[in-house]
């Protein structure tokens, strides 16, 4: 016979959970279609519901506990298009591995559509329970829970910074710097299909007054996406005004390798690791910061991308990529469309 658990415990390890949720209208940016960024904010509005319907609200176990909830890793395959308007039905099936460090959950989001129950996303959420030390915890952990109480968030690799940082320059700097002309942009570059961006991670990207969070992750992979097209001579306002073409998103990963202070200097790096049947593009995401003289890794996932296209208003089908455009996509330098 295993180890008791307290009852909340075994709740949130054991006992499914289902949800209504909307989108949040901030994610509406093309047409009536919800956007990658807010369906797994959905899904994590799912977990952070099911830990409350357990007995564990996230907000409780930060306050009695010093127990800050972290989603460490999502991965999410998008099919049926979200609707501003849906009322999502999302389940969490508890799906935590015996004597694993990190929670599991797998979340499906279904909505109706002509009277049927479709599927609109899928997702694996991994959450780890990060130990503040500013807090006195005002009592013992819930009996089976403190397995998931970690002191930090993993060991991020470690490499040689073989260059000198260029400063930064104040708070105020805008939307940070591009392109290899940073020479720690550039040696993480090196050879690749890849592009880089180096901003000062702000505050509203972050939770428990340190850390940025998984949201904020979410946010540097759209925004990289975003300064990457326009790199490539593919900004999105002008590819959709000429061709009637949105990105459109079929799967993400993040997983969180380390922590990331508020206003560290995050390295992003994006690079294009495939182009498949000029259909869809695979991007990688690895994010960096500079502690004690070296790069840690802090952040990697990847993301597919294709284009939809508008033939009619409101109606919306895949894109084949034509030449110029896998050619963008498929060079470091600019080219021309």
């Amino acid at each position: 016979m295993g180890p008791v658990s307290d009852p909340a415990v075994s709740a949130l390890l054991d006992a499914p959970t289902t949800v209504r949720l909307r989108p949040v209208f901030e994610g509406n940016n093309i047409s009536y279609a919800i956007g990658f960024k807010h369906i797994n904010y959905v899904a994590e509005a799912a977990v952070l519901h099911h830990f409350r319907t357990a007995g564990l609200p996230v907000g409780e176990l930060y306050q009695r506990y010093g127990l800050g909830f972290e989603v460490v890793e999502l991965r999410s395959r998008l099919g049926a298009l979200l609707a501003v308007d849906d009322e999502v039905e999302a389940e969490v099936v508890p799906a935590t591995k015996a004597e694993a460090a990190e929670l599991t959950f797998t979340v499906r989001q279904f909505v109706q559509r002509d009277g049927r129950r479709v599927t609109c996303a899928s997702s694996t959420v991994r959450v780890a329970l990060r130990v503040d030390g500013h807090i006195a915890p005002s009592g013992e952990y819930p009996a089976g829970l403190g397995r998931f109480a970690v002191p930090r968030l993993g060991t991020g690799d470690r490499r040689e910074l073989a260059v000198t940082p260029r400063p930064y320059g104040g708070l105020a700097e805008g939307r940070g710097t591009t392109g290899t002309a940073d020479p720690v942009l550039a040696q993480l570059i090196g050879e690749e299909n890849a592009f880089g961006w180096r901003w000062r991670m702000p505050y509203f990207y972050c939770h428990f007054n340190e850390r940025v969070q998984m949201s904020g992750f979410l946010r540097v992979m759209e925004e990289a996406e975003d300064l990457f097209l326009a790199d490539r001579g593919l900004p999105i306002k002008e590819v959709l005004d000429s061709r009637g073409w949105i990105p459109v998103v079929t799967r993400s990963r993040i997983r969180l390798l380390d922590e990331t202070v508020m206003e560290e200097e995050l390295y992003t790096v994006y690079t294009i690791e495939d182009i498949f049947k000029s259909l869809l593009y695979t991007a990688r995401m690895d994010c960096y910061v500079i502690r004690g003289g070296e790069l840690v890794h802090t952040a990697t996932g990847t993301i597919t991308h294709g284009y939809l296209r508008e033939h009619a208003p409101n109606q919306w089908a895949m894109a084949t990529l034509d030449e110029a455009t896998v050619a963008a996509l498929s060079s470091p330098k600019r080219a021309s469309v």
